[in-house]
């Protein structure tokens, strides 16, 4: 939970708070916001002249003596105020569409850029539809509204504005009836303000959760389909859809009658003005013509229509502050791993690199006094102790869930201990940059990640900067370029979205390449060769051990016969480490890591033998 959702979205000074920040970035665009306030400033002037110049036709060319000297000035006022309405509303409306576009990017490239900033435990606690939601929907929706939004609320604002003032200085009694009906509006206003937000924001809410839904059954339509659970998860997302549907229906009935409201009290205004002004109309004793007469009951009209155009604005934005606070959720979130202020200035941001003070990673690697649970009450390491020399290869063994995992997360940095440091090359790693430390790290997961390219951007991925002679290069060292002799495009083959257009361990043997072009000081496989088969990890095994040479390497293993020759192997235990040595060390003490590497090849014997009949 955000903490916007936390709070209670009728406080005003949290809406300020929010508008403020939304505000702040709207005015990054200035020039825009500039010329489509004077554009509609523009528009809300002609607005009122027009009537003026009618009012003006009535009295001096429909009088019982008609005055046509002044005809042709007349025309041209209408002709001047016809390309001023063209030219203003090219003005706004070419300025709005600058604006939306504008600050549609803004909202998603910070949003974008929090993102990357985020750690592993964001992603751990946030849907990922909830994060879809922030980056697609709300802040589309909040571009348009404020965007279209402004240009109402100021024309509306500065028309109200002018027709009062003349109004007031053409007869102010008659005026106040419009001024009586003001306050009536304002209270309407408030009180449906707080209705429409609160329904709003459960339909932005329940909008996440389908948005959650539609991505959860698109990444496991496989398991839904061989489990036969197609009915259920429709159920589930019908409950969803009709949850949104009741939600949406409360918000426009309140909507629904706010609009109505307004429209009944124009009417009522307008109803007075005729009763009253027809009165004066007919007492010779008060200076109140047929002229005067349409001049109120036109502005009155015109004066109420800014009016709903207004109330229309105020009901979106409350859609639009329930994607605005959930969006700035997102943005202003704090990441729990961080550089410090005197790491930045030394080493500089991730976008901005002060590579010239970055010290060399030689690759030693020490763990002192390490305390480390993912939630309070669920310690994974308990003073966690190992010094690792650096060019050393360490396997972690042990059962799923012992904490082999976390320990090379804490070393990616990826998360951080609750207690106690962890030091590379003597320093405690957060005295020097997280981009710093990953840009000589090298991760190759269990499934790996390709992104929707070409095979030769994948590998490049390690070093962006590396011609095609290298990528061609660490691809050939790591078996690659096999089977991209098999596809008509060789290295310019797409993999598809998550390498889906290649198998699995074709997809192993590019990721191991890439990290093999990334040449890092510290080198994680974490389950690198479990989804694989056997050949492929045959090849794969040659190739680890080339790239393991001079570096200080990390492996998670499942399959024993991948750590044999390992420098050193480490039996991991509820977060503790159990046994420590070499592979014939550990087979010497007949201890937990024996009876490990014995069932094991049991049952790979077994599996060897049903293959063979």
């Amino acid at each position: 939970m955000n903490k916007f959702e936390e709070k209670d979205f009728s406080d005003q000074k949290l809406s300020f708070k929010i508008w403020k920040k939304i505000l702040k970035i709207v005015l990054k665009r200035k020039r825009g916001v500039v010329m489509m306030i004077l554009s509609v400033l523009g528009l809300a002037f002609l607005d009122t002249m027009n009537p003026l110049l009618n009012a003006y036709a009535i009295e001096n060319y429909f009088s019982e003596v008609p005055d046509f000297s002044t005809k042709y000035w007349f025309f041209a006022a209408y002709v001047l105020i016809a390309i001023g309405y063209g030219i203003t509303v090219y003005g706004f409306l070419r300025t709005a569409g600058d604006v939306e576009v504008e600050v549609g990017y803004e909202l998603r490239d910070e949003a974008f850029k929090k993102l990357q900033q985020l750690p592993f435990s964001y992603f751990d606690k946030t849907p990922s539809g909830w994060i879809m939601a922030r980056m697609t929907s709300d802040s589309r929706r909040l571009a348009t509204i404020l965007s279209w939004g402004m240009v109402d609320m100021i024309w509306g604002g500065f028309s109200m504005f002018g027709i009062l003032v003349v109004l007031l200085i053409i007869n102010w009694k008659l005026a106040l009836i419009i001024v009586g009906l003001l306050p009536v509006l304002m209270v309407v206003s408030m009180y449906f303000r707080k209705k429409i937000l609160v329904a709003y924001r459960d339909v932005r809410k329940t909008n996440s959760k389908i948005t959650a839904s539609y991505n959860e059954s698109i990444m496991g339509n496989k398991t839904t389909k061989t489990l036969v659970l197609e009915e259920t998860k429709l159920h589930e997302f019908d409950d969803l859809c009709v949850n949104m549907r009741n939600q949406s229906i409360k918000a426009i009935i309140n909507s629904s009658i706010f609009f109505p409201i307004v429209l009944v009290l124009s009417y009522v205004a307008i109803a007075l003005i005729l009763r009253i002004g027809g009165g004066m109309i007919l007492d010779p004793a008060i200076p109140f013509t047929i002229a005067t007469l349409y001049l109120f009951i036109s502005f009155t009209q015109q004066f109420f229509d800014p009016v709903m155009q207004i109330a229309r604005v105020l009901a979106e934005l409350q859609q639009a502050q329930a994607s605005a606070e959930r969006i700035l959720s997102l943005i202003e979130t704090v990441p729990d791993i961080y550089d410090t202020q005197e790491v930045i200035e030394k080493y500089g941001t991730m976008e901005n690199p002060k590579k010239e003070n970055w010290e060399k990673l030689e690759g030693e690697v020490e763990f002192k006094h390490v305390f480390f649970r993912y939630k309070e009450e669920e310690a994974v390491l308990e003073d966690f102790n190992l010094k690792v020399p650096q060019g050393t290869s360490v396997a972690l063994v042990g059962e799923t869930g012992s904490g082999k995992s976390t320990i090379v997360n804490l070393i990616c940095r990826f998360y951080e201990p609750n207690e106690g440091t962890i030091d590379i090359d003597g320093h405690n790693y957060k005295d020097r940059s997280i981009g710093w430390l990953h840009s000589n790290l090298g991760y190759v997961l269990q499934t790996p990640h390709l992104f929707n390219g070409t095979i030769m951007e994948n590998i490049r991925y390690g070093r962006l900067s590396a011609s095609d002679e290298e990528v061609i290069a660490a691809a050939k060292a790591i078996g690659v370029d096999e089977f991209t002799k098999d596809f008509p495009e060789g290295y310019l083959t797409v993999v598809g979205e998550s390498g889906s257009k290649i198998s699995v361990g074709q997809r192993q043997l590019v990721s191991f390449a890439r990290a093999l072009l990334a040449d890092p000081r510290i080198l994680i496989l974490d389950e690198a060769t479990s989804s694989i088969d056997t050949k492929t990890e045959e090849i794969i095994q040659t190739v680890i051990e080339k790239i393991l040479k001079g570096r200080t390497s990390f492996i998670v293993a499942h399959r024993l016969s991948t750590v044999i020759n390992a420098n050193l192997i480490l039996v991991i235990k509820d977060g503790k480490i159990l046994e420590k040595g070499t592979h014939r060390e550990l087979l010497n003490q007949r201890g937990e890591y024996f009876n490990l590497y014995k069932n094991q090849f049991i049952n790979e014997a077994i599996e060897k033998s049903k293959d063979a009949e």
